[in-house]
């Protein structure tokens, strides 16, 4: 019997698809149709199924190209196991800039030098994700970087179809189902397309991710300019989404606080049903090139080649893949690793995403009516999502914090009776013993003087005197006075020979995540805040007063609140005056003395110091 003479029987969509674990989404089934009759109608997941219309002809394209019910046919390729290199761009701004090592931007590149094209997802205005077909390179930084969640294709494969055909060179990349999708529209081996897929955990709904960014805008009172996955300025096993608002604010939601990563990687309920009976998992690939992050390259390259910037995996499936690679080994670094070493850090190159944690009509039932900071509260933060063994799991973990606390106050204070007295004068019994919470202490070249009527506000360990020259007898000193308030929100050492003094009725607050050399000076008499991840040099001086000198000046005042924005970087020898405000991810250079505000990502020398470079990005 014809495949047509089966279509005719029951023109509906469930010809197409049984049930929703048998659609992929990938839009080839519309843009198979020759008459235009299939349309994709979104559910109340935000993921999108062919509906067939009136004008169908019977003709069975849509069945004979979709990927799903293709997939023994695909699943094949030259390599039965993959050729695999460890490799990371050379251009260091290229992987800042890239969601792990930057080679599909090396590829990119090698297509647009020979006037080919490029084909990839892109953020649209509303950041929904359309798959694209581009001609110029401007739009690379559009192209680079993964987008997690699904993407419309609509007559992307139309479109490389035609310039295959045209005899123009491409490159495309997508996830396995969206090329295993391109392979069947095609038919055919086109010499001039080079096609990259990527090691996919699961596709994300449109729906949810609509849902978290308008929960920021409301939190930030503002709408979000720009969304960039798995930043790096913070670290790149940190999984950090940058989020830049129209008002100027930004933020570093990490995975320990995003609710949109949380949800994604705990509670597997945003990601569409045919990710949990993926069929294009597992080898032979369908790609000519398999890319993925490599986690734990630092235990197969080194540490020297991860750097904690993320370090590409490239899976060579068949000999076109191996012949375009050598073509971009002069944009790259790579090292050759064993096939077996990669499947410990990706398990999603085998095994399909697990069944949800929650109930899955119940989230998206709630989703549809409900702020997502309500659903994400009752599904993503709580810990009924965590299954017996990740609650053991978590007690081991903090039983070894516990033990590590221990560990740490022991190796600080040691045999010296003044760092012993300064911890069980400033701590809790139940702070020093704890596994988390806050802490003040130093070694025994610490003087601490913290009056009876001043604040300590503990939430992470406050620690003066770091130092790796452990004979070193140079003095650190901690003075609050009274009345003066020290909040401490994350961990935050000091290196020795700091001298922090915080004045009657004065504030510093420290928001953690960062770390100073020796020598800091950091004198407060108004208000002082070090946002999340500052990094300060040797020999700083960080000042909000004037110290009672007083100047016949307009506006002259004697004490200027003082901001060093979050992961802003302080270079040696540099001086912080009063009232300034040093914008985020912001590097002062060595020697610089800042009277005026600095831009975020600007980088300033001099003195007085002044903007040389704008959009500077940086990572320790």
């Amino acid at each position: 019997m014809l495949m047509a003479d089966i279509w005719r029987n029951d023109m509906k969509t469930k010809d197409l698809y049984a049930d929703k674990v048998d659609c992929c989404g990938c839009n080839v089934c519309q843009d198979s149709c020759p008459v235009h009759a299939i349309t994709m109608r979104t559910d109340v997941e935000g993921f999108w199924y062919p509906e067939i219309g009136e004008g169908c002809i019977d003709c069975g394209l849509c069945i004979k190209n979709c990927p799903i019910k293709q997939s023994g046919e695909l699943k094949k390729n030259e390599f039965k196991e993959s050729v695999c290199f460890a490799a990371v761009h050379k251009n260091l701004e290229v992987r800042f800039d890239s969601t792990s090592g930057g080679v599909f931007s090396a590829f990119a590149n090698l297509f647009y030098r020979q006037k080919g094209f490029v084909g990839g997802a892109v953020y649209n205005n509303d950041f929904s994700v359309s798959q694209i077909v581009s001609g110029d390179r401007k739009d690379l930084p559009r192209l680079r970087s993964s987008k997690y969640l699904q993407s419309n294709a609509t007559g992307f494969y139309g479109r490389i179809q035609e310039l295959l055909v045209a005899g123009e060179r491409i490159v495309v990349c997508g996830t396995p189902c969206q090329m295993a999708g391109l392979r069947a529209f095609l038919g055919r081996a086109y010499e001039n397309l080079l096609v990259l897929d990527f090691v996919c955990l699961g596709i994300n709904s449109p729906n949810v991710f609509r849902k978290y960014l308008d929960y920021l805008e409301a939190r930030f009172g503002s709408k979000v300019v720009n969304f960039k996955a798995k930043n790096k300025e913070l670290g790149w096993r940190k999984l950090t989404s940058k989020i830049t608002f129209a008002n100027g604010e930004a933020l570093y939601d990490t995975k320990d606080t995003s609710y949109f990563t949380k949800g994604y990687l705990v509670t597997n309920v945003f990601c569409r049903p045919s990710c949990y009976e993926c069929r294009f998992k597992g080898f032979p690939r369908i790609a000519d090139i398999t890319l993925a992050d490599f986690w734990g390259a630092e235990k197969v390259v080194g540490k020297d080649m991860d750097n904690d910037l993320g370090t590409s995996l490239v899976m060579i499936n068949n000999a076109k893949g191996m012949s375009f690679f050598e073509r971009i080994k002069e944009t790259i670094c790579f090292q050759p690793v064993p096939f077996d070493s990669i499947l410990l850090g990706n398990q999603a190159l085998v095994r399909s995403l697990p069944r949800p944690r929650v109930d899955r009509n119940d989230f998206y039932a709630m989703l549809d009516v409900k702020p997502f900071s309500e659903v994400a509260h009752r599904y993503i933060a709580k810990e009924d999502v965590v299954d017996v063994r990740q609650r053991a799991r978590m007690k081991v973990r903090a039983l070894i914090l516990c033990l590590k606390r221990m560990s740490f106050v022991l190796k600080t204070c040691r045999f010296s009776i003044r760092a012993w007295l300064n911890l069980i004068a400033h701590n809790s019994v139940r702070s020093i013993l704890g596994g988390t919470g806050g802490l003040v202490l130093g070694d025994r070249h610490v003087v601490m003087q913290i009056h009876p009527r001043a604040k300590l506000l503990l939430g992470g360990r406050l620690l003066f005197g770091s130092k790796p020259f452990k004979k070193s007898k140079l003095e650190t000193r901690f003075l609050v006075q009274d009345g003066a308030t020290v909040e401490v929100r994350g961990d935050f050492p000091f290196g020795y020979g700091a001298d922090v003094e915080v004045f009657s009725g004065a504030e510093l607050i420290i928001k953690g995540g960062g770390a100073s050399n020796i020598g800091t000076t950091l004198i407060c008499g108004e208000k002082i805040v070090l946002e999340h991840g500052v990094m300060i040099g040797r020999n700083v001086t960080i000042r909000d007063t004037n110290g009672g000198h007083y100047m016949s000046l307009p506006g002259y005042k004697n004490t200027k609140p003082v901001t060093i924005g979050e992961h802003a970087w302080l270079g040696e020898g540099c001086t912080i005056m009063p009232g300034v405000k040093i914008g985020r991810g912001a590097i002062v250079g060595a020697g610089a003395v800042v009277f005026n505000n600095v831009p975020a990502h600007a980088l300033v020398v001099g003195n007085p110091a002044e903007v040389v470079m704008t959009d500077v990005y940086w990572k320790y």
